[in-house]
């Protein structure tokens, strides 16, 4: 017996600025249990819209999706469903400022009310997990960019999430701090079994996933079917 998909997708629209700007127009998406699939395609091409469905940081206009076992229009308590299932790690590090590194990771263990010598044990652990054990106390302002986005990372595993969701994680890092980014993420999924779903703009960064989603116009395509322009051949290269 086949085991159920992480995420289910079926022709997804989405549309802003009264139906002016078509973000998604069709897209449909499987991704299976454990799986790490890299979405690619020029900007504006719907990549990160795609990923706040699947976050349910928004709703699609029409079509289905089915998220770790969640029919996400069936959905009442959202934030309750995120805290459960979904870790986010944005091209921004998203740190507040006016939190130590440890703080910043227990911030999405309040949803589901752990107490606080578990928050602070919880946080500890992940910013050892990370590489930055030892670091608790130090605030975003005195750590490294690669470091506040390793922060970051063990923010959006503080709930051991089955769907880790990552937008150009590395878009804002130097090469290095880059590949220790993807080292990271690829040792978290291999190691713990997380479904992790990849976009970037970069060709590079998201072919260090076992499987490549191309999306062009709001939709995934077929290569052999996308007209090659300056932008497009960047992006699909």
């Amino acid at each position: 017996m086949n085991e159920p998909l992480a995420i289910e997708a079926h022709d997804l629209t989405k549309t802003y600025e009264d139906g002016r700007i078509v973000a998604l127009d069709g897209m449909s998406l499987s991704v299976g249990q454990g799986e790490f699939v890299g979405i690619v395609g020029p900007s504006g091409c719907g990549k990160s819209t795609l990923l706040h469905l699947i976050a349910a940081l928004d709703r699609p206009d029409s079509g289905s999706l089915r998220v770790a076992g969640h029919d996400l229009a069936r959905e009442r308590d959202l934030s309750h469903y995120r805290a459960r299932h979904i870790g986010i790690v944005f091209q921004l590090h998203n740190l507040l400022p006016s939190l130590t590194a440890g703080e910043n990771v227990q911030v999405p263990m309040f949803e589901l009310a752990y107490r606080g010598r578990e928050r602070a044990a919880r946080a500890r652990e992940l910013l050892g997990l990370v590489g930055l054990e030892g670091r608790e106390t130090h605030r975003p302002t005195q750590l490294s960019g690669g470091e506040r986005q390793r922060v970051a990372i063990a923010r959006a595993l503080a709930n051991d999430p089955r769907i880790l969701l990552a937008d150009e994680p590395t878009g804002s890092l130097d090469s290095r701090a880059g590949d220790q980014v993807l080292d990271l993420l690829e040792t978290i999924r291999a190691e713990s079994g997380t479904t992790l779903v990849l976009v970037s703009h970069d060709p590079g960064v998201a072919a260090r996933a076992q499987r490549l989603v191309h999306m062009l116009d709001g939709r995934a395509v077929d290569l052999d079917d996308v007209p090659i322009g300056p932008e497009t051949a960047v992006a699909i290269a």
